[in-house]
């Protein structure tokens, strides 16, 4: 993703966080035209670094609350450190925010998978709303776009 924005926007610079065995061997990407992509090895659950925006796509429907909590506060500590404060994007499920009815049978569908394969879930508004709170964000906007997906941006 981070390829695709950097090639779309070319004076954007993109910076991949991911575990180092991930990462290795990845070193920067890019060219003339093309933005930069730089890969980063690290772990979210102990720094992010610092950011004008931190995207997020399909990470939290992984994660228990508690863990996901952790990762907001990394992200708001990252976002924190610019004037000014930027913030979080997150693509993921938010269950209900969907309009038609097979979209929201899907969602659930998708919320056992995660029970059953990982100690994650998908979410509702509410759930994303606490998660925020918790980690200290005070403002979000929820904005369906490929359902079942949504696109969520979380202001300081």
């Amino acid at each position: 993703m981070a390829k695709a924005i950097a090639k779309a926007f070319p004076h954007v610079r993109c910076s991949v966080l991911d575990l180092p065995q991930v990462v290795d061997g990845n070193g920067m990407l890019g060219g003339e035209g093309e933005g930069t992509v730089e890969f980063i090895a690290g772990d979210m659950m102990v720094f992010i670094p610092p950011a004008d925006a931190v995207l997020l796509k399909f990470i939290f429907h992984d994660w228990g609350d508690e863990d996901c909590v952790r990762i907001l506060k990394q992200c708001k500590e990252a976002i924190s450190t610019r004037e000014p404060k930027g913030k979080v994007i997150i693509i993921d499920t938010v269950i209900g925010s969907a309009s038609k009815r097979i979209f929201e049978e899907a969602q659930l569908l998708m919320d056992l998978n995660m029970m059953v394969l990982v100690p994650g879930k998908e979410r509702d508004e509410k759930k994303w709303s606490k998660m925020f709170i918790d980690a200290g964000f005070t403002k979000y906007k929820i904005c369906p776009i490929l359902e079942p997906r949504s696109l969520i941006e979380v202001y300081l």
